[in-house]
C-alpha cells in the first residue's frame, strides 16, 4: 500500500494511525507539493453489499460536515475519492498525536492545561453548531494536540448535518459509549448540549487518566451514563466544577456556550470560576447538631452566598457523594447498541435494558409449555395456585407461582430476575427497586413509555394506575414488532407489567411478555402470576 498514487495526485508515505473503522496515512499531495493525511475507510472491506452504501454515504457525510465549519481548530478536509471501491477522506495533516495518545503516556493532563484544550474544544464546537452540525462523538481520541501547541478536533465521521436526511437506521444511536450524553443513550434526538456532555467526559477523562464511566460491558456503561453519577474527580483543581457542570444529567441544566467559555477560560489561567459553582451539588449542614448530609440537589442559580436560616447553614459541598440512582429498569438503554459497538455489524443483544428482553417467536406459534403436576423439593402448592403450577421461592427474597418446573431461573442483574421455559421467548421478570427514583408507580412507568416510542409497531394498550395488594400501583400493557437484527426471535410481541409500591417503600415490578399469538395463554397465566406473588418479608 505504500508509494500507492491515488486519484493521480495523492501518493502514501507511511501509516500514521489505525482504528476500528479505517487507518490514517500520511501522504504527498504531488500537485500543490504539500504533506496531507488520508483516512483509509478499511472498514468497507468487510461490510456487505447492501451496508456498502451506508458507509458512503457516511463518509460524504463526514466531508460535508467538516466543509461547512470555518474555525482553525476544526481539521480542514481537502477532497473525498474512490478507490478501490471504498472511500478516501483527504485531510489536513496535524503533525502530534490525539489527546488520548497523551493521557496513556503521561497518565493524566494538569487541569489548567486541560482547561485550554477544552477551551478549543469548546470554540470549534460553537462554531459547528453554528453552521448547523453536530459532532456526536466528541472524545480524547478526536481531539488532537498539535506539535506548535494547537489543538484541533477531528472526525466528523457520525456528525449529523441540519438539513440532511438521516444515513443511521432506524433506532440507531452511533458513537463511544463512554462519550454519549444520557439523552442519546435514553433514545432522544441530541443538541448541542449533547456535545458538551461529551466535553465534560473528555475533560474528566484528561484529568483523572480514566474514563468516568467506563464499565465492563457497553449495557453497563450506558447504564452508568444514564444512572450514576461519576466518582468525584481527584486532580481537577480549578476544573473540578466546570466538569460537574458539564456533566449534569439534565441537558437543560447545562451551561450555555458562552458561558462555558468563561469558566474554561479562568480554568486555564488557574481560577476556580466562581459561575461554576452554581452547578455543583450542596452540602446541608445542621449547625446545631453539629453534623451534615449530602443531597444531591444542585446549588440554586441566585445563591451566591452561604446562607443561615433556622440554624442551617447551606454552602459548596464538592465534591459531592454520589447519589444512590437506579439500574435496572432504563429500557430504552440498548435500541441502538448494534452501532454503538461496531459500525459494521449487529450484536445481539436484550431489546430492553431495563424490563421485558424483546426477545420474540420466530414462528410465533408455539405456545408456552403445557404445565404438569412435578413433585419438587423447591417447589409447594398451596391455594393461590392451580393444579399444576409450582411456588418457588426466589434467593432475592420474594416467591411466586409458574406454570411448572421447566420455568427456570436466570439473573439479569443485581435487581432483576427472570424465570422462562425456552430460553426468554417466553418469560416472566421481577423488579425489586429498594430506592425507587419516582414517588409512583404510573409516573415511572410513563416515563419508561417514552423511551419506548422508537420500537418499531409500539402500542400501548392500557397504562392506568390501580390497587395491586391494597397499595398504589399501576398496570401497563402493550405491543410491538421485535426485529430479527435485534433477537432471535423476531416477530410481533405483547407484554404486560404490573408495578406497586410496597408500606416499605421498596418498588416491585412484575413483568410477562411472549409472542403475540400466544397472549390469550399469556394473559391467563399473568393473572395467575399476580395471584400467587409474595413480596419480600422481614
Amino acid at each position: 500500500m505504500q508509494g500507492l498514487l491515488l486519484a493521480g495526485r495523492y501518493r502514501l508515505v507511511d501509516s500514521i494511525g489505525s482504528g476500528g473503522m479505517g487507518r490514517v496515512w500520511r501522504a504527498h499531495d504531488e500537485v500543490l507539493h504539500r504533506a496531507v493525511a488520508i483516512k483509509e475507510l478499511t472498514a468497507a472491506l468487510y461490510v456487505t453489499e447492501s451496508d456498502r452504501p451506508v458507509l458512503l454515504a457516511r463518509t460524504h457525510a463526514e466531508a460535508r460536515a467538516a466543509a461547512r465549519i470555518n474555525h482553525s481548530a476544526v481539521v480542514t478536509v481537502h477532497d473525498v475519492l474512490e478507490h478501490d471501491n471504498r472511500p478516501w477522506i483527504v485531510m489536513e495533516l496535524v503533525e502530534g498525536g490525539s489527546l488520548a495518545d497523551a493521557v496513556k503516556e503521561r497518565g493524566r493532563i494538569e487541569p489548567a492545561e486541560a482547561a485550554r484544550i477544552g477551551l478549543w474544544v469548546l470554540r470549534a464546537l460553537r462554531a459547528a453548531h453554528s453552521a448547523g452540525v453536530l459532532h456526536r462523538d466528541v472524545k480524547p481520541g478526536n481531539v488532537l494536540l498539535a506539535a506548535d501547541g494547537r489543538v484541533l478536533i477531528t472526525d466528523f465521521g457520525i456528525a449529523q448535518v441540519e438539513g440532511d436526511t438521516t444515513i443511521t437506521r432506524t433506532g440507531e444511536i452511533v458513537g463511544s459509549v463512554d462519550y454519549l450524553a444520557p439523552e442519546r443513550v435514553r433514545g432522544h434526538d441530541p443538541g448541542p448540549a449533547s456535545d458538551v456532555w461529551a466535553l465534560g467526559a473528555t475533560l474528566y477523562t484528561a484529568v483523572e487518566g480514566r474514563s468516568p464511566f467506563r464499565r465492563t460491558s457497553p449495557l453497563t456503561t450506558m447504564q452508568a451514563v444514564v444512572d450514576e453519577e461519576p466518582e468525584p474527580p481527584q486532580f481537577a483543581g480549578a476544573l473540578e466544577p466546570v466538569i460537574a457542570a458539564l456533566l449534569r444529567k439534565d441537558p437543560a441544566q447545562r451551561p450555555g456556550a458562552a458561558e462555558l467559555e468563561q469558566m474554561l477560560a479562568e480554568a486555564a489561567e488557574g481560577r476556580r470560576p466562581r459561575a461554576a459553582q452554581e452547578y455543583v451539588a450542596t452540602q446541608h449542614v445542621d449547625v446545631s447538631a453539629e453534623r451534615d448530609t449530602t443531597t444531591h440537589v444542585p446549588r440554586p442559580r441566585e445563591a451566591r452566598e452561604p446562607e443561615t436560616a433556622g440554624g442551617t447553614l447551606y454552602q459548596p459541598a464538592p465534591p459531592p457523594a454520589p447519589r444512590k440512582r437506579r439500574r435496572g429498569r432504563t429500557v430504552a438503554l440498548v435500541l441502538a447498541v448494534a452501532a454503538v459497538v461496531g459500525a459494521a455489524g449487529a450484536v445481539a443483544i436484550n431489546h430492553f435494558a431495563g424490563r421485558g428482553t424483546g426477545t420474540a417467536s420466530a414462528s410465533a406459534t408455539t405456545p408456552p409449555p403445557t404445565p404438569t403436576p412435578t413433585p419438587s423439593s423447591t417447589a409447594q402448592q398451596d391455594e393461590s395456585i392451580p393444579d399444576g403450577w409450582v411456588r418457588k421461592k426466589d434467593p432475592a427474597g420474594f416467591s411466586l407461582v409458574l406454570p411448572g418446573e421447566q420455568w427456570k431461573r436466570k439473573v439479569y442483574d443485581a435487581s432483576q430476575t427472570d424465570y422462562t421455559p425456552d430460553g426468554g421467548k417466553h418469560f416472566i421478570r421481577v423488579a425489586v427497586d429498594t430506592s425507587p427514583d419516582f414517588d409512583d408507580a404510573y409516573s415511572h412507568q410513563l416515563d419508561l413509555e417514552q423511551q419506548l416510542q422508537r420500537l418499531v409497531g409500539y402500542k400501548r394498550v392500557t397504562l392506568q394506575k390501580n390497587i395491586y395488594r391494597d397499595r398504589p400501583g399501576s398496570l401497563w400493557e402493550y405491543t410491538w414488532t421485535a426485529l430479527a437484527k435485534d433477537t432471535p426471535f423476531p416477530g410481533p410481541r405483547h407484554a404486560v407489567e404490573e408495578t406497586y409500591f410496597a408500606r416499605d417503600g421498596v418498588e416491585y415490578a412484575i413483568y410477562m411478555s411472549g409472542p403475540a399469538t400466544d397472549w390469550k395463554t399469556l394473559h391467563e397465566q399473568f393473572d395467575v402470576v399476580l395471584r400467587g406473588w409474595r413480596q419480600q418479608s422481614g
